[in-house]
């Protein structure tokens, strides 16, 4: 009788080490994935944001044609820049093509101070009061992102979290990185 006891108390044992490791397990497998989703989504919401400005670019580029059409060099590089950013595929590329966009669009602005009739032109306002909205709302969704993959990354390396993602093969995220020198402040040539 004492070892039917005994032998019901092992299995009860090891029935609540099963139900709680198993809590612990899909606990942690949830958290995760819905990190992992935070993520995707915070990338989605940089992804709008530079469609966004990759539509307004050729308003303004027309502006600026119909000004200083003879500024081919720098309404080029935004062309390019453009283009750059609408083949990017991965969050690498977004980013590059991205701080490449920036220094062209700021080489494109600049051209405004040679042109008294572009700069005071409402069109041309009007795109570059669009575009710095925009360019403040793909800073704020930048760090948004990065916060999300900072969260993801620490989350997938703690414990016990980090035996479901190792298992379940959940990869670091990488962050959205300017690429070097993109803080580095463009050089115009005005001809001169």
């Amino acid at each position: 009788m004492k070892s039917k006891k005994s032998f019901y108390i092992i299995i009860g044992f090891i029935l609540v080490i099963i139900i709680a490791i198993s809590f612990i397990w899909f606990g942690s497998y949830n958290k995760i994935v819905k990190s992992d989703i935070g993520v995707d989504e915070a990338y989605s919401n940089i992804q709008t944001q530079l469609q966004r400005r990759i539509d307004l670019i050729p308003n303004l580029v027309e502006t600026v044609k119909g000004f200083a059409s003879q500024e081919k060099e720098v309404i080029k590089s935004v062309s390019d820049a453009r283009a750059a950013m609408m083949g990017a595929k991965s969050i690498e590329e977004s980013a590059q093509a991205s701080s490449q966009t920036s220094s062209a669009l700021g080489r494109l602005f600049s051209i405004s101070e040679q042109y008294p009739d572009l700069k005071s032109n409402q069109n041309f306002i009007a795109l570059q009061d669009q575009l710095e909205g925009t360019e403040n709302r793909i800073a704020q969704h930048r760090t948004k992102y990065n916060e999300s993959v900072k969260e993801y990354n620490t989350m997938i390396r703690l414990m016990p979290t980090s035996i479901v993602a190792s298992i379940m093969n959940f990869d670091e995220k990488k962050y959205f990185e300017a690429d070097e020198g993109a803080d580095d402040v463009p050089e115009i040539n005005f001809g001169k």
